[in-house]
């Protein structure tokens, strides 16, 4: 725990996503893949205008998504570390405190059986961490940066995942 309040570091938020690339019957997979999951009614994400590059047009939904936040979100992190073997790329890490990782099966996950309406997929759980006080950057009135020293570390994220949550970053 650190000396100041203010210094401690907390999951703002998880977000769990699974990219289909397809329309169709492999997004409302993903889609029962997520809610079976989370519990959440999950989000279908759309294609962008830069989906042309990829033979496909502006508006599809190709993808689902859901978003965790307080105590959902560390018990969600507890159970499907283990499906990644508790272990962390360093190079998962951006700088910022936030990192993200795959599970290549649901079927890893501990508890979650099979299911062949769903079939086998993977999805992609992506972190971020903050400070108290970070609400400045995000806020209507005078909304500010974060002060260089309150920002989070890559070495400071790491020992967090490392600490709070059992995981070994290699």
């Amino acid at each position: 725990m650190a000396e100041n309040v203010m210094k401690e570091i907390e999951i703002a938020k998880v977000v769990i996503n699974i990219g289909t690339g397809q329309v169709g019957d492999e997004v409302e997979k993903s889609y029962k893949l997520i809610e079976k999951l989370t519990g959440n009614q999950p989000v279908r994400t759309e294609s962008g205008e830069d989906a042309k590059s990829f033979g496909k047009r502006a508006g599809l939904n190709l993808g689902v998504m859901t978003t965790l936040r307080g105590e959902e979100a560390r018990e969600f992190l507890e159970k499907v570390l283990p499906a990644a073997d508790n272990e962390i790329s360093g190079e998962a890490f951006d700088g910022n405190g936030n990192f993200a990782f795959g599970i290549s099966e649901y079927i890893d996950v501990p508890g979650v059986d099979y299911d062949s309406d769903i079939g086998m997929r993977g999805f992609e759980v992506a972190v971020k961490l903050e400070r108290p006080g970070y609400r400045v950057k995000k806020r209507d009135h005078k909304p500010r940066d974060i002060g260089k020293d309150h920002l989070i570390s890559d070495d400071e994220a790491r020992e967090f995942v490392e600490e709070e949550l059992g995981v070994e970053v290699n």
